[in-house]
């Protein structure tokens, strides 16, 4: 076990959540500031996950070409640069396009950051080794907003926060080994529709969780002020929410160490199906508090196991392909979640957050017990 390097490959991608805390929160002010409608707002939030979709597409074939290591560096500083010239340049267009190139940037780092560190982690290590990533990086996000509010949003110091995180998490990587090997004849972003046929229930949990974080972010501060909460009370639930995700993500991989990780994962699947239902009913109760938790833990849960899963079936480029496709299905669900629930909310039921999502935790019940993926030993997986 690289101990080093494993701490070195985490906080690299972990410096991308507290960046993207800083700066993007700064984006939107900036731009409410400058007079922009809300619509205008929603399609520069939206540019990143097109951007995730185009990333996910190009980082095995480009990681073949320039080597894992060197690509996770170069993708880092051009991320820097990006962000650089948000402070430099006041252009709606020209920030719409760097948004996009930080969403490619950024999303070859994510799929090689995470190969990388599940193929560094020891089997009886792997729950707890990739929780531990996923707890800092959710408390990286979580970390993002509170800097903000200390630098302030008058100024671009901000921007140069993240631009000096991103520097900072390339160099980090200087002189580290044992990043996956990828074949440049078999790394493609390709077979998206394999990959879910072979592991649908880990397909179907990596795009539910991504539509539940991009919902909670948005939707559910919204939710909370129609339901007749006051706008504070709303952004608390929200904070909750993310604590029990981020928090509650290590006791999950300790467990996926010593029970059965299918049993666990199918679990996380069954409290995301009861607490979603449980929410309108209890949204005006104390009980609220620790089933937002609980909500908030299953739903992170379901991603956590889904890496861990990937990551003692695969090894190398096709870790990587697999981490790919990971990305191209959290951009679906980025960009399919909160569209769905705002149109399910304006037209049948202002309950429909938490009812899409005990939907979609009951399709993903369904799938994770008719799987045989999920009982299939890596050499059937692979086969």
């Amino acid at each position: 076990m690289r101990w080093g390097t494993y701490f070195a490959v985490c906080s690299a991608v972990i410096s991308i959540g507290l960046a993207l805390g800083v700066t993007m929160p700064l984006v939107s002010l900036r731009l409410e500031s400058w007079g922009y409608d809300s619509f205008a707002i929603g399609v520069m939030a939206a540019t990143p996950a097109v951007g995730v979709l185009l990333g996910a597409s190009l980082a095995g074939r480009l990681a073949a070409r320039f080597g894992t290591t060197a690509l996770m560096q170069a993708c880092l500083l051009l991320g820097a640069l990006s962000v650089a010239l948000l402070a430099l340049v006041q252009s709606y267009a020209v920030w719409v396009a760097l948004r996009l190139f930080i969403g490619v940037a950024l999303t070859v780092v994510f799929i090689l950051g995470e190969s990388w560190i599940n193929q560094l982690a020891v089997e009886k290590w792997r729950g707890r080794l990739v929780a531990l990533y996923g707890t800092g990086y959710a408390l990286s996000q979580l970390s993002g907003p509170l800097l903000l509010t200390a630098l302030g949003t008058d100024t671009d110091s901000g921007f140069w926060t993240g631009v000096g995180l991103l520097i900072g998490g390339s160099l980090i990587l200087l002189g580290r080994s044992g990043a996956p090997r990828v074949d440049a004849h078999s790394a493609s972003g390709r077979g998206l529709a394999v990959f879910c046929r072979k592991m649908p229930a880990i397909a179907w949990a990596v795009m539910l969780f991504a539509a539940f974080e991009a919902m909670m972010l948005t939707l559910l501060p919204v939710y909370g002020l129609r339901q007749g909460f006051t706008q504070e009370v709303a952004l608390f639930m929200v904070s909750v929410v993310v604590v029990g995700d981020a928090v509650l993500q290590l006791p999950i991989g300790w467990l996926a160490d010593r029970i059965s990780r299918q049993s666990l994962f199918r679990c996380c699947g069954l409290v995301l199906l009861v607490s979603s239902l449980a929410i309108p009913a209890l949204l005006h109760t104390a009980l609220i508090w620790p089933l937002l938790v609980a909500f908030g833990a299953s739903a992170g849960g379901l991603f956590t196991l889904s890496l861990i899963l990937i990551g003692e079936r695969y090894r190398d480029d096709e870790l990587v392909r697999a981490n790919a496709h990971v990305a191209q299905l959290w951009g679906i669900g980025c960009l399919i979640g909160p569209l769905t629930t705002g149109a399910v909310s304006q037209w049948i039921s202002g309950h429909a957050l938490p009812l899409l999502m005990a939907t979609g935790a009951a399709v993903f019940v369904v799938l994770a017990w008719r799987d045989e993926g999920l009982s299939a030993a890596p050499a059937e997986v692979h086969s």
